[in-house]
């Protein structure tokens, strides 16, 4: 996430707690900084065998910051993160490296997209939520990616500028069906009176075996943040994107978020929809709720249910099963 997007936007010191990664190893000019989570999480939903199937969705991330000042103005930067889940080989989340100043910041290598500042207005649930931002490749986290990110002060309002490009080559989507070669760009406003509000868009070449037009998205977002109450719209409008690993022609998806924080727990609901347009199918219909109680920085719990509206006769008793997930993570 955009953390200082978030702080200004979303209003974290009330929806998150997390951390902040210790310093190692710091000298005149550089620093080392180490963080990253514990996270067991337990999911219940039915499947096309089985009611009630529990499944270990528990996952541990490091991550690792290093930064170096070249002059007063400029500086060196990297930044690691691996995600790990049992069975699984290391996910590498973050891999890049740049340089930084008062523009902002460039970075090469696998980093986020620029529609992730946007899909991170109403992704805010501590498991479920975000269907709506099905993202391309080229918007979202991948690799041999050249990256921007920049943010300015505006007179006590706040401007984030990101651009990102993904160059033709050895660089395949997570499922390995196709190469990643595209674009993406988006800009946030956000207000001191707690408004804020954004809009990207993304393309990149059809997919390879498919050989289709070029995929093509478009998002809107909106934020109001007021006190210890929060609430985001994301909407999105995409050509020949994949979902579940079919192509759609024209997809259409919005979602709702609110938050309100009592005390040291926060309650949070979201609505997801995304539709095949071309064909009137619904892709994601669902409720989610969930509710977590932050013990202090380091360590919170939560429960979260999803209401799934999708019929079991359209698309099978999996997709269209409820879900119940109960979580306890440990931040460092």
């Amino acid at each position: 996430m955009n953390k200082k997007m978030i702080a200004l936007a979303v209003a974290a010191a009330s929806l998150s707690s997390v951390a902040t990664a210790a310093e190692v190893y710091s000298d005149e000019t550089s620093s080392l900084a180490v963080g990253g989570r514990f996270e067991a999480r337990a999911l219940m939903k039915d499947t096309d065998t089985s009611s009630n199937k529990v499944t270990d969705k528990t996952r541990v991330r490091v991550n690792i910051a290093g930064k170096t000042d070249i002059t007063d103005s400029i500086y060196g930067l990297g930044f690691w993160e691996g995600e790990y889940k049992d069975g699984e080989d290391i996910n590498n989340r973050h891999l890049n490296a740049g340089i930084g100043g008062d523009f902002g910041k460039v970075v090469y290598g696998k980093t986020d997209g620029s529609l992730a500042a946007l899909t991170d207005f109403t992704d805010i649930m501590a498991y479920h939520g975000n269907e709506a931002g099905n993202k391309i490749d080229a918007g979202d986290r991948t690799g041999n990616n050249l990256a921007y990110i920049g943010s300015f002060d505006l007179g006590g309002n706040n401007l984030v500028l990101n651009a990102n490009y993904v160059f033709d080559g050895d660089n395949e989507n997570v499922a390995g069906e196709y190469d990643v070669n595209g674009y993406a760009a988006s800009a946030i406003y956000a207000m001191d009176m707690g408004l804020a509000f954004g809009a990207g868009y993304g393309e990149q070449d059809g997919y390879g075996p498919l050989n289709t037009e070029k995929a093509k998205q478009a998002f809107g977002a909106l934020s109001y943040t007021a006190g210890d109450i929060y609430v985001a719209a994301l909407y999105q409008d995409a050509e020949d994107t994949l979902v579940d690993g079919s192509l759609i022609k024209d997809s259409k998806g919005y979602e709702f978020a609110a938050a309100y924080t009592l005390g040291k727990t926060v309650f949070i609901a979201t609505y997801n929809f995304l539709e095949d347009s071309d064909n009137n199918i619904d892709l994601r219909d669902s409720i989610a709720i969930d509710a977590t109680h932050y013990f202090n920085k380091n360590f919170r719990t939560y429960a979260s249910y999803k209401f799934n509206n999708l019929d079991k006769k359209d698309v099978g008793q999996a997709a269209a099963s409820d879900e119940f997930v109960l979580g306890a993570r440990y931040d460092f």
